[in-house]
């Protein structure tokens, strides 16, 4: 019965490598990166180049929910004509998605 505790004894006072308790966190990390990170990444990228592209005569939706046509594009604001008369000034970043022409927005 010693004899068996005294082998248990001496194969649980032997460590694993340092490296193999870093696995799991390492793991962790990598699943966050590429399930997490780099899509939301990508997104930002995307969402960056249509705010560049814009142009005058483009119909968007706003973060907001406001649907209209572009009149004016500045380096920082674009103005948005809603309805006859009724114009908004908007931060670029704030435009949501680009409608296609002929299109509709996505929750009509």
């Amino acid at each position: 019965m010693f004899e068996i505790l005294a082998a248990a004894g001496a194969a649980a006072g032997e460590a694993p490598p340092a490296w193999i308790n870093w696995l799991p966190i390492i793991g962790m990390i990598l699943i966050f990166w590429f399930l997490i990170i780099r899509p939301q990444m990508k997104r930002t990228k995307e969402h960056q180049e249509k705010v560049a592209g814009l142009k005058k005569g483009d119909q968007v939706v706003t973060q907001g929910g406001l649907v209209g046509k572009v009149v004016k594009v500045d380096d920082t604001y674009v103005e948005i004509d809603l309805a006859k008369d009724v114009r908004v000034k908007a931060v670029k970043h704030t435009i949501g998605d680009i409608i296609p022409p002929g299109g509709s927005a996505a929750n009509d």
